[in-house]
């Protein structure tokens, strides 16, 4: 008898530790103070700067659109293509040497710029070689779509295209299905690309104070991670409703395997 309540004491010492707190899934918990409440002042986002591999949609305005129709594609061929693939074919690709290349202007060292750089370059090359003042010359330049892929313990992981200029990481991780409970959201990793290489940087999205992190935003190519819990490759339940039954029919089969054997 008292080798059977030591069992059924180890058992239910495992399972109850094996269920998921609830700190473990809540979102923005206020960690550092005992108040509820706790204002978090987001840092204005550094303006993006343009990396290879990524799709500039550049729009030239002017007095006599006529004199600019060569600049902006309209992609009559993919009528029928949806958004993303429309800006693929429409847009200018930043190459390997960090160049896009324009239509009677050549090639434009763009890398490392940011957007409105760019317009500024593009301008100054218009007045230089196509252009008066007086053309009164307006430019555009865009990000073709801010993409990024989610891995992982998410809904829906995959690649993903959203058409905004600002994205966080709620709303990165909402598109593609929300964490599951069984995903760690203490500690979601950001594999971001750079001119010298990838780096990973780690998000605690239970914690408030996650919208002070420079990585709050998401960037164009951004790879975003969540790891599983051990809980789920333990298998012993998400849930204590779910942990519970498991103990019950684990308790059951090991005190009847020892009454039998006690016999």
């Amino acid at each position: 008898m008292k080798r059977l309540l030591l069992v059924m004491g180890v058992l239910l010492t495992s399972f109850l530790t094996s269920c998921i707190p609830h700190k473990d899934i809540v979102y923005l918990q206020n960690k550092n103070t005992a108040t509820d409440s706790l204002q978090v002042m987001i840092e204005q986002q550094k303006p993006y700067r343009v990396q290879i591999n990524d799709i500039l949609n550049i729009r030239i305005k002017v007095l006599d659109q006529d004199n600019v129709s060569i600049f902006n594609p309209i992609g009559e061929g993919n009528l029928n293509a949806s958004a993303s693939e429309r800006a693929y074919f429409d847009g200018f690709t930043v190459d390997s040497h960090g160049k896009i290349r324009i239509p009677e202007l050549g090639q434009l060292s763009v890398l490392g710029n940011t957007t409105a750089e760019i317009e500024e370059l593009i301008k100054e090359r218009l007045l230089a070689e196509q252009f008066k003042e007086t053309a009164n010359i307006f430019i555009t330049v865009k990000l073709s779509g801010l993409r990024y892929t989610a891995m992982g313990e998410v809904g829906s992981p995959g690649s993903q295209i959203l058409f905004q200029e600002r994205v966080n990481i709620f709303q990165a991780v909402a598109n593609v299905g929300e964490i599951p409970v069984t995903g760690d959201r203490k500690d979601v990793m950001i594999i971001r690309q750079y001119p010298q290489g990838q780096q990973i940087h780690h998000l605690d999205l239970t914690d408030v104070n996650v919208m002070n992190s420079p990585y709050y935003y998401i960037q164009p190519n951004d790879m975003i991670y969540v790891k599983p819990l051990q809980q789920k490759t333990w298998g012993t339940g998400i849930t204590g409703r779910e942990t519970l039954g498991t103990l019950i029919t684990v308790l059951g089969l090991v005190s009847t395997t020892i009454l039998l054997l006690s016999r």
